[in-house]
């Protein structure tokens, strides 16, 4: 299983899409610093997460909602 994921940052307003196949893990990666793009904006709160059998799946759907803001602000609508 492969987890779309995202998180948001309680430092500034921002938030992080990822693809996963260990969801807490990563999470805790995270919030440790132990990933470049993030550790600046530390600590993550967990906010959603889709599951996909496989990684292509997870990655397109990733790509989609980083590319299309308007598929990413209807998601984020949702969450609050």
């Amino acid at each position: 299983m492969y987890y779309l994921y995202v998180l948001e940052s309680g430092v500034v307003k921002r938030r992080y899409i990822g693809i996963t196949e260990h969801l807490e893990k990563r999470i805790k990666k995270h919030n440790n610093g132990g990933v470049r793009s993030t550790k600046a904006y530390t600590p993550w709160t967990f906010l959603y997460h889709e599951t996909y059998e496989d990684k292509i799946n997870a990655r397109k759907r990733g790509l989609e909602l980083k590319n299309n803001s308007w598929k990413r602000n209807e998601l984020f609508k949702t969450l609050y």
